[in-house]
Order: structure tokens, then C-alpha cells, then sequence
């Protein structure tokens, strides 16, 4: 992963919550939040929180008494996240750096953390801090993005964008959303944080949008490959869109669109 690789500023935000966060963050979010609900935990910490979708889907099933502690390490998608939220006394904004929380020892029942691990730059180390903020016999609930070639559209973008820059493609989405999906290694880096029974589900959901236009301008417009475009040549972005939407519609239709997505579900217990 490049430096680059987790700064999102700019129109980033927006055009992220905008456009990825239907296209293929919603059923995760939904599924995370379902599966943490069940734990019953009194107190959450979310790290790594982005835009807030999975704050969205729950907050609604926490109880009353709850407290819900929802960080990021970009202040601008935070604040993007707490802008879109509800009213809600339970739930506490804060930037934070995963790596290095500024919490206590075991204050937390439940950490979560949706597609956030693969922007680690020392994944053990932030596994370690989630450890270390748990109570005793609490849970670890975060999800990883499967190899990219079980996620369609991304694939369908990366090559695409290889024949505008064939000298120098953008990896960003093989490199980093869709770079840490062994899950002999995911198992391993979990266990060398001190985390027990461990379970890795993968899970295949699709991605829909109501034409080829939605993904391409979901990717190369509303992830960090937008900085990868620009860097190689500011004035195509909208010329490198454009390409990857003929290639997703000459691969998937001119109208209303469906693919393949793919991830896993991580539960430790601390």
C-alpha cells in the first residue's frame, strides 16, 4: 500500500458515500451490523468507519443504554459520516488512527471495522490495539474485500484503465481494497495479535446500478484510484471514465447492471 492509499479528502467523501456505498457497501453493512447486534455488546468502537454506512445500519439495533464510539482516521469522512447520522446521544465521533487508539484496556465489548484492515500499513499492529481496547471474551467483527477478480466491476475498471495508462497502469484497487484477501495470512495475522477462535466466512453478494455510467463513475470518481488517474494526467479522469463504462457495458449490457462481489467475515474473540 502507497501512503497515498488512505487519504481521502477533497470530493472524495461525497462521491464515495454517493455512488460506492449503494454499489457494494450496503449488503456487508447490513450483514456486519446484523451479526454484531446479535452479540448484544454494550459498548462498540468502530474504527476505520468511512462515510458511516455500517454506523447507519447499527445504531437502530443497539440498545437504549449503549455507547457507541465511531472513529476514522480521515476527519473529513468523518464528518461526512456524522453530517448524514441522525440525532443520537449514544454515539461519540472521533478521529483515530487504528494503529494507535486513544482508548483504555478493555473498554470495549465489541470492536467492528467494515473493509477498513486492508489500509493498515501494520496489520498485526492494529489487531493488536482492537485486542488490547476489548474486554476479556469480547469480539473482533471486521470484513476484507476477496481477490479482485471475484469482484467484477473493480476488475472490469482495472483493466480498462490499463489501456488508457498501458505504461503505467493505476493499481490502487488490486493493490489495496483487493489486495489482502489470503485468508491463511488474514487467520494468521489475527491469531499473532493474541486472538482466539478465529472464523473466516466468505460471502458472495452483487453489485447492482441502473446503468454501466454508475460503476465507473463509482470507481475511478469516488475511491482514491481518482488520485491515481489525475497523477498520470489531470485532464483524463473524465476520458478514463468514460472508457471504463464502454467496457462495463460492452460487458454487461447498456441498462441496468449486475455483478459479482465477494468478501470475507472475520469474528476473533479477544
Amino acid at each position: 500500500m502507497l501512503e497515498t492509499d488512505k487519504v481521502f479528502a477533497g470530493s472524495v467523501p461525497e462521491n464515495y458515500d454517493r455512488h460506492m456505498v449503494p454499489l457494494i457497501f450496503e449488503p456487508y453493512a447490513v450483514d456486519l451490523a446484523r451479526r454484531a447486534a446479535a452479540l448484544s455488546p454494550g459498548a462498540v468502537l468502530e474504527t476505520a468507519a468511512g462515510t458511516g454506512v455500517v454506523t447507519r445500519a447499527l445504531a437502530p439495533k443497539l440498545p437504549v443504554g449503549a455507547s457507541y464510539v465511531v472513529t476514522d482516521l480521515n476527519q473529513p469522512m468523518l464528518d461526512y459520516a456524522a453530517a448524514r447520522q441522525g440525532p443520537d446521544s449514544r454515539i461519540q465521533w472521533r478521529q483515530a488512527d487504528a494503529l494507535a487508539l486513544p482508548f483504555e484496556d478493555a473498554a470495549f465489548d465489541l470492536v467492528c471495522c467494515q473493509f477498513g484492515a486492508m489500509f493498515f500499513p501494520d496489520r498485526t499492529a492494529g489487531y493488536r490495539e482492537a485486542r488490547r481496547v476489548l474486554k476479556p471474551g469480547g469480539r473482533f467483527l471486521f470484513n476484507v474485500w476477496d481477490r479482485i477478480e471475484e469482484n467484477v466491476f473493480a476488475h472490469d475498471v482495472t483493466n480498462a484503465l490499463a489501456k488508457i495508462f498501458p505504461d503505467d497502469p493505476p493499481r490502487f484497487l488490486a493493490r489495496t481494497p483487493h489486495g489482502y484477501h489470503d485468508k491463511d495470512l488474514i487467520r494468521r495475522d489475527v491469531e499473532a495479535a493474541g486472538f482466539s477462535h478465529v472464523a473466516i466466512e466468505t460471502i458472495a453478494e452483487q453489485s447492482r446500478a441502473s446503468s454501466p455510467r454508475v460503476p465507473a463513475v463509482a470507481y475511478c470518481q469516488g475511491t482514491l484510484l481518482r488520485n491515481e488517474i489525475e497523477a498520470r494526467d489531470a485532464g483524463k479522469l473524465q476520458a478514463a471514465t468514460d472508457h471504463a463504462e464502454a467496457v462495463i457495458k460492452d460487458r454487461h449490457g447498456s441498462g441496468a447492471v449486475a455483478a459479482k462481489i465477494q468478501a470475507h467475515v472475520i469474528v476473533a474473540m479477544a
